[in-house]
């Protein structure tokens, strides 16, 4: 049975304190360190247990998705909103009690644990949680002239028929507008949980999750974006030309905005699909990594196998065997899932799976990398407390995925044998294009979903400008418009994943800053010397070591300090992504010479 903890007795003293001012003699006394101490020790096991039983009743929904399994995840998430939400108010209690720096942390962290938390009022609290599993269902269900998300994003990638393209794109958006209201209620009951935890809104609450306040972390944001906005047009100039050539002159303009479904993504997020229409001189990037990996017959498991030993190489623990069994690998042909990529750690402890409806190919080959990256994460601080166990700030788990990534090199192909020998020099500058196709074009789009949403949360956006916002930004960041008139009846920002599930978006762009930057100095430490775009850490000992410290550190530190015990550096800095690009950032200068570069 569970003891009483120092909360529920504060309480009986309150009690007291009110006799005492009726005329019956009581004492009071006031919240002690000791106190504080044993009431995060009873909330980091309540938010545990009932966290783990979020965690299962998910999973089951994401991989069975029907009306009974949204419900049993819709329960569990209540249960763990209406916890999270009880142990926040009550720790108020300790404000303003000097507390040893990890009990700080942990008070500060209950009131950030939550990206949607529920108001206080169990009836709403239930209709969010019921709204909240409702809009991933209508997601995951989403179809097209019955063809699912995966269907429709191969025609985007691989077709070069222009009303073909258009036509998926805008046949994968008619599954938004039925979950506008949805999205306009959770975003009501969202913002009144937020100020119920002493926040303006939604958003202020997720931009004080960065040690920082509010409006600091956003101009940090925006000092990176200055940094790398200069490469990025310079992509886009490049890639506008290569479009221009393909569609014509009449489709995309010499100058200006570039039509959204030509990227080769359905959300012109990454645009490595493109790569054969804006080449080096139409050539070749020296091998074909999907081709090879169909030659050497690998399957969806041998794929996870080979990002396994990977971390085996630097020093890591092997998956436990709970992984292999438990794990979602290839889509199910008698059911929905939800096929969107993600990492779980079911039980907080070992229970490692990922969930992936896996292609053999180059995408799905650094995918299973960086999500390997999660797992072992996860695994790395959960000797922590319950409410350290998280990165040292949600960059940094997609940014360490990332930066495990970028040693996917044709150095690293060789030595696992996927590749006879490396491409000689002539093929670094395609190399390098085809890197930033997906990794510099992401950039703004990952400023550009919170900037939305923030202005959502605070009210300057309304519902009857959801759309339009949405594109205003889209043009102002990425250069890009939409290809056909869109109106308010449209929902678009509900065709991304994010959106729906309430996944804080920022933390990719933070990751695609970062990953470079830990990957600079996970090089130094294996003892690479070369251009840092050839470097792969692959077998470094050294490099692994490093990295597991970071790791085991959770989020018990403020994320500067685990930036500086991986990096020697206490804050992010964009300088290593120009690095890593010099040799394509000095081609395209020559390319985009008598081009216009901006939009």
């Amino acid at each position: 049975m569970r003891q009483s903890h120092p909360l529920r007795r504060l309480a009986a003293v309150a009690g007291a304190t009110t006799l005492s001012l009726l005329g019956v003699s009581a004492c009071t006394t006031s919240p002690t360190v000791e106190d504080a101490r044993a009431f995060l020790e009873d909330a980091n096991a309540r938010l545990l247990e009932d966290g783990n039983r979020s965690a299962r009743a998910s999973w089951v929904q994401a991989n069975f998705i029907t009306r009974d399994t949204g419900t049993a995840a819709a329960e569990a998430r209540e249960a763990v909103m209406g916890t999270s939400v009880q142990l926040a108010a009550e720790a108020a209690v300790y404000d303003g009690l000097e507390l040893p720096p990890d009990l700080a942390r942990q008070t500060k962290l209950l009131k950030l644990s939550q990206t949607l938390p529920g108001p206080a009022d169990p009836g709403d609290q239930a209709e969010l949680a019921r709204l909240a599993v409702d809009l991933e269902g209508v997601y995951g269900k989403g179809k097209y002239e019955n063809r699912p998300l995966n269907d429709l994003e191969k025609v985007m990638a691989e077709s070069r028929d222009y009303d073909e393209l258009l036509d998926a794109w805008q046949g994968w958006r008619t599954i938004a507008p039925p979950m506008k209201a949805s999205y306009q209620r959770t975003v009501e009951l969202g913002n009144a949980g937020a100020r119920e935890l002493g926040f303006d809104d939604l958003g202020v609450l997720w931009r004080s999750n960065y040690d920082m306040a509010p409006d600091e972390f956003e101009a940090e944001l925006d000092r990176l974006w200055g940094q790398v906005k200069p490469l990025y047009e310079a992509l886009h100039a490049h890639v506008r030309a290569g479009l221009r050539a393909r569609y014509g002159a009449d489709r995309v303009p010499e100058a200006g905005l570039i039509p959204a479904h030509l990227f080769g993504n359905m959300w012109a997020q990454e645009w490595g699909n493109i790569y054969p229409l804006v080449a080096p001189g139409g050539g070749s990037r020296g091998y074909d990594l999907t081709e090879l990996l169909r030659r050497k017959g690998v399957d969806e498991l041998e794929l996870v196998r080979i990002g396994e030993r990977f971390f085996s190489s630097l020093g890591f623990e092997p998956l436990p065997d709970t992984f292999w069994e438990r794990s979602l690998f290839v889509k199910p042909r008698d059911r929905e899932v939800v096929c969107h990529a993600s990492a779980w750690n079911v039980d907080n402890d070992q229970d490692l799976r990922i969930k992936m409806c896996i292609k053999v190919d180059a995408e799905d080959f650094v995918t299973v990398h960086h999500e390997l990256g999660h797992n072992y994460y996860q695994r790395a601080y959960r000797e922590q407390p319950f409410l350290f166990r998280g990165s040292a700030n949600d960059g940094f788990h997609e940014a360490l995925g990332d930066a495990v990534a970028l040693s996917v090199t044709p150095g690293y192909l060789v030595e696992i044998g996927l590749l006879d020998r490396e491409p000689d020099t002539s093929a670094e500058v395609a190399l390098l294009l085809r890197t930033a196709l997906d990794k510099v074009s992401f950039l703004p789009f990952s400023l550009v979903i919170d900037k939305w949403r923030w202005k959502v949360f605070s009210g300057e956006v309304s519902p009857g400008n959801y759309n339009g916002a949405w594109w205003e930004l889209r043009e102002e960041y990425q250069g890009i418009e939409a290809p056909v008139a869109r109106t308010e009846d449209d929902f678009d920002p509900g065709a991304k994943y994010h959106v729906p599930a309430y996944t804080p978006y920022t933390r990719y762009f933070l990751a695609r800053i970062l990953q470079f930057q830990f990957h600079r100095a996970l090089c130094r430490e294996a003892g690479y010397e070369g251009p840092l775009y050839r470097c792969s850490i692959y077998g470094s000992e050294e490099a692994g070591d490093r990295l597991r410290r970071m790791m085991a550190m959770g989020m018990s530190q403020p994320w500067p300090d685990a930036l500086e015990a991986l990096t020697g550096q206490r804050e992010v800095d964009a300088s290593a992504v120009v690095e890593y690009f010099e040799p394509l950032i000095a081609w395209l200068d020559e390319q985009n010479e008598g081009r216009a570069v901006g939009y």
